[in-house]
């Protein structure tokens, strides 16, 4: 990680130290304060105090950055001081209170728990919340509870424009001012048995709602969700050839197929594919031994310690308690659509700080921003990346190679250590894995046709060799796009490999060097 997200893991690797003695001893734990009791207050750290589990109480004294406070999970968190963007998000359980004012997108697909904002509040305030509460004591600005589908939120100030803009639940109460809502949401004045049901949570802010109070929700029935485009891939490698080199191999040629995969540390001990294939299931815990229990899988939960660990919206609270026993994580930016940068390195600075600094820690993305993906592994200084190359409009993998190989050479992959890796959507045969490698890639991530496909693995590996013979590599690595071929012109317009039967290639890919 650069060096000024160092005080951010720090902050999170000494809480969790803290966090078991203080819930043995039934004290809070104080950050910002020194032994002596003076005031040392944070200032930026970024992606802080995450994932606080039931029981432990915290209070921190200062500014602090993007995602900080975010994914409770039960504790009370009191920051005595201001926040920036997606403070709280993913908010679970548990009680968050804010002295001062927040930024955007606080408590950002919260589906449960209290966040009570003592100041104002940014854009976007319980933006895709499902449940819980988000109460206000200031004003909040524009799409207030947009994309809201349950809970409740509190606003004793002024709300900006948008209000509820795309709701499908839940309900927004605004006590100042509130501009008329959108389609799809209708407004009303409060009821009496609805200020009763919020005075407990404003007694503490000595505060009350008045009958001039307005309440927002989805009428008739809120606005359809749309859904999503599949994405898919429609041609594979099957019109890419491998050409061999001048000379094969003989049969009793020691040949090295192995691939190590190391982080950005360089004290990293990484791990070892006997392929380049990662496989991409659900859970590998019940492969057993054999060849299986040393392949590297990347896997949703139960990982094994050689497995990686990918992380996204739908696991991103276990996450901090699996990841401790895998190798490391890939964190699927497609996951998180709309966040900035640094909202993204929030989310990946609360993860690392769970993991050693010998662990892998990749990014996932999509092919159609490659090139932000790359950008944001070098900028992050994360170990690689896995490129999902299905797309929306279906991917021609002939296609896809360039791109990425000329994304790797913009942002100097390889130069800095970084490894690729093709993320498609069927399991890979040999000649797929010799063709990524000698695009410029480090191997497949793929899923496997079998639960436990030990007996295609080692099928996989006697074709992988008996293509390193003919072609005439002893070593997986040696191959290059030398050893590639188009076999019809339109293969060769996209991809930019020369033509079977030609010897010069088209331009695309004399830019790569």
């Amino acid at each position: 990680m650069r060096a000024f997200t160092d005080d951010s893991v720090k902050l999170n690797r000494d809480l969790q130290r803290y966090i078991e003695r203080a819930l043995e001893e039934g004290r809070p734990i104080k950050i910002g304060w020194g032994q002596a009791g003076d005031e040392k207050p944070k200032n930026g750290e970024f992606g802080v105090i995450t994932h606080l589990p039931e029981g432990v109480r915290v209070q921190c004294l200062g500014d602090l950055g993007e995602f900080s406070g975010s994914a409770n999970l039960g504790g009370t968190f009191t920051l005595l001081g201001n926040a920036s963007t997606m403070f709280a998000a993913y908010h679970s359980s548990g009680r968050t209170i804010v002295e001062k004012s927040v930024g955007d997108k606080v408590g950002f697909k919260m589906n449960g728990g209290e966040i009570t904002i003592q100041g104002s509040v940014g854009d976007d305030a319980g933006a895709g919340m499902t449940g819980g509460l988000i109460l206000v004591k200031g004003h909040a600005g524009s799409g207030l509870g947009s994309g809201m589908t349950g809970g409740d939120i509190l606003v004793m100030g002024s709300a900006g424009s948008n209000p509820g803009i795309g709701m499908n639940g839940g309900k927004i109460v605004v006590s100042g001012s509130c501009p008329p809502p959108g389609t799809g949401v209708s407004m009303r004045t409060i009821t009496k048995s609805e200020i009763a049901e919020f005075s407990d949570n404003l007694d503490a802010l000595g505060v009350a709602l008045t009958e001039d109070a307005l309440v927002l929700e989805a009428s008739n029935g809120g606005i359809r969700v749309s859904e999503s485009p599949k994405t898919y891939i429609t041609e594979g490698f099957e019109k890419i050839a491998l050409v061999p080199n001048e000379d094969a191999l003989q049969e009793h040629s020691p040949l090295d197929h192995f691939t190590l995969v190391i982080g950005s540390n360089s004290e990293s001990e990484g791990v070892l594919l006997h392929i380049p294939w990662i496989v991409d299931c659900e859970s590998a815990s019940e492969w057993g031994s054999g060849i299986l229990g040393k392949s590297p899988a990347l896997v949703r939960s139960r990982p094994r310690e050689i497995d990686m660990l990918l992380v996204d919206e739908n696991n991103l609270h276990n996450a901090v308690s699996e990841v401790r026993n895998s190798a490391g994580m890939v964190l699927d930016t497609a996951s998180f659509p709309g966040l900035n940068d640094a909202e993204i390195e929030g989310i990946l600075v609360s993860l690392v700080s769970r993991v050693t600094s010998e662990s892998l820690v990749f990014l996932k993305g999509n092919i159609g921003r490659v090139e932000r993906l790359f950008r944001l592994v070098t900028e992050l200084e994360a170990g690689g990346a896995i490129v999902d190359c299905s797309s929306t409009v279906g991917t021609r993998m002939a296609a896809a190679l360039p791109r990425i190989g000329l994304a790797t050479k913009a942002m100097k992959m390889r130069e800095a250590g970084k490894f690729v890796f093709l993320g498609v959507d069927q399991q890979p045969k040999a000649k797929d894995l010799l063709v990524a490698l000698a695009s410029g890639c480090n191997g497949i991530v793929a899923p496997s046709s079998e639960k436990k496909p030990e007996e295609y693995m080692d099928n996989l590996g006697n074709q992988l060799r008996g293509w390193m013979r003919e072609i005439g590599i002893d070593r997986i690595e040696r191959i290059g796009r030398r050893n590639l071929c188009a076999t019809d012109y339109d293969t060769a317009a996209i991809s930019g490999l020369r033509l079977m039967g030609y010897d010069r290639p088209l331009p695309m890919w004399l830019e790569l060097g």
